[in-house]
């Protein structure tokens, strides 16, 4: 093959040259355009600028659920803004896969979400890149399961293979359908109890739409659960007020913004507490602030009544009710406020129980989920909401003495007519209670059973509970009848010696004999007065 000539070398050499000056000055256009440019672009528009009102800036991810309605309004905004704090707030419509994948990358400072879908999302992340610092508030009636009462009588008759919940996915909805489920006894249920509905209004549709024999409950929120019940036949099974520190809607911060800027974080848990001071202050603060919140929102547009109902649905937590949760005050100050490390527990729990989770990802560390270090400064500063919105009449006030821990009502004693009528709720999902054999003496598997009762039954402060004897069928009926009151009446002193309202319970023996295990144990099922 002939060398080639002098000219072609020549050639070959301009073109690979006039290549590499090509590439140069490609390299030198992107850094220009995205180095160069945007910094002389910068310092020209600080030069032709003013100065900024504010030093830093808190973007917050949350949704349109009226819960959140005193972090988005103008009077958090401008408490934060006198600091020079900017919040921005951006809808993710939900999305909590998103919200905590963007909290990890450093997208968001903060979010708010319900511990359960906070402990869900995380899971599937991977890792945990938030800390709860503050709980918003804990729904009470605001999610109801309401079913056709004239198939569905109480959770019992849910209790089957057809029956089916219909419900939102990925909502507060889902996870209080899964707070029933693991609580009571739906073992019978199919393993696909979930009927998906797009939104609440779906929910509601399908109600509307039901068959007249279908063993169906759906679960809803307000205002559409008042609006399930304006449907013939319609009624609620069990609804949120009935339990406690199950649905808890909490503010969680970027543990890194956390760590690094702390005073930021407490910024922002002071002026929502002082805005949430003020709402309460007020007449009608609360159904004002949740109408507005839903004309800007876009969410469906409430009047009066319905935002009432909205409002009524919702506990907003004040400080010392923050306190208690964070372990800040126990015993008689705490109001029989759960604290968080047992809320998060029972949680994973329920979603363990319901498959939702394979496993407990924080086995022994539930703990490491929330922070203390906000509301511990604002309670060694004596912070009290009031201060700096001209609420507080005495200005030498230093405490929080005008909030208070709002505990649950004690129920009342009901008397043996009340008792024949209490409305049967449904009946707890437990191990077999075990005895000695022909003996009401318990068992220490027994006891530890009804240890496990007696904190369950914590988070039901509204219930009355009927513990049933169970009578064999075999043998003598009235020996059966009597061993069967006596290991009822044996559960009912251990459990009254371990915290148990006595006031709340009755032992009795069930009208139907069985045979098998279940005759050796005894069942519990919750009831409420009929409305």
């Amino acid at each position: 093959m002939p060398e080639p000539s002098s000219s072609e070398r020549r050639a070959k050499g301009c073109l690979v040259a006039a290549f590499l000056w090509l590439v140069i000055l490609g390299l030198l256009a992107v850094g220009y355009r995205y180095l160069v440019h945007p910094r002389l672009s910068d310092r020209l528009a600080r030069e032709t600028g003013a100065a900024s009102q504010y030093q830093d800036e808190i973007t917050v991810a949350a949704d349109s659920f009226s819960g959140y309605a005193v972090l988005r309004s103008e009077m958090v905004r401008a408490d934060l803004k006198a600091r020079k704090i900017k919040l921005s707030i951006t809808d993710d419509r939900a999305n909590y896969s998103g919200r905590i994948q963007a909290l990890r990358e450093g997208k968001i400072q903060m979010a708010v979400f319900t511990i359960d879908s906070l402990v869900t999302a995380s899971a599937k992340l991977g890792e945990f890149p938030g800390t709860i610092v503050l709980v918003i508030d804990e729904t009470k009636g605001g999610d109801a399961l309401v079913a056709n009462t004239n198939v569905v009588k109480s959770l019992e008759d849910l209790n089957t293979a057809d029956a089916r919940f219909v419900l939102t996915p990925n909502s507060p909805s889902e996870f209080f359908a899964r707070v029933v489920l693991a609580q009571f006894q739906l073992n019978g249920a199919a393993s696909k109890w979930l009927e998906p509905a797009d939104c609440a209004a779906a929910v509601l549709e399908a109600a509307r739409r039901r068959g007249s024999s279908e063993r169906k409950a759906y679960v809803l929120w307000e205002p559409y659960v008042s609006r399930a019940l304006e449907l013939p036949g319609m009624s609620v099974l069990i609804d949120s007020s009935k339990l406690r520190g199950y649905v808890l809607d909490v503010l969680v911060a970027r543990r890194e913004f956390l760590r690094d800027r702390p005073e930021l974080v407490q910024a922002v848990v002071e002026a929502h507490q002082r805005a949430a001071y003020a709402y309460s202050q007020r007449p009608e603060g609360w159904i004002k602030l949740v109408q507005e919140d839903a004309r800007q929102t876009g969410a469906d547009r409430l009047d009066e009544s319905q935002a009432r109902k909205v409002v009524q649905g919702i506990q907003w937590k004040n400080t010392v009710e923050n306190y208690a949760h964070f372990g800040l005050t126990t015993g008689i100050d705490a109001g029989g406020i759960p604290n968080l490390e047992d809320s998060v527990g029972n949680i994973l729990n329920v979603l363990v129980k319901t498959r939702a989770l394979d496993a407990d990802p924080l086995p022994g560390r539930h703990n490491t989920l929330f922070s203390d270090k906000p509301l511990s400064a604002m309670r060694s500063a004596q912070f009290h909401p009031g201060r700096g919105l001209n609420l507080v009449d005495d200005p030498s006030l230093t405490n929080v003495a005008s909030e208070q821990v709002r505990g649950e009502k004690e129920l009342g004693v009901l008397s043996q007519e009340q008792w024949e009528r209490l409305r049967p709720v449904g009946q707890l999902q437990l191990e077999p209670i075990s005895f000695g054999r022909a003996s009401p003496t318990l068992t220490l598997d027994g006891e530890r059973a009804l240890s496990e009762l007696v904190r369950r039954f914590e988070s039901f402060p509204r219930y009355y509970l009927r513990v049933i004897g169970q009578a064999r069928s075999e043998g003598d009926p009235e020996a059966n009848r009597q061993l069967a009151q006596a290991r009822a009446d044996a559960v009912l002193q251990f459990l009254s010696g371990n915290g148990l309202s006595r006031g709340r319970m009755r032992a009795e023996v069930s009208a139907t004999r069985v045979t098998g295990g279940e005759a050796q144990s005894v069942a519990f099922v919750v009831g409420e007065v009929p409305y």
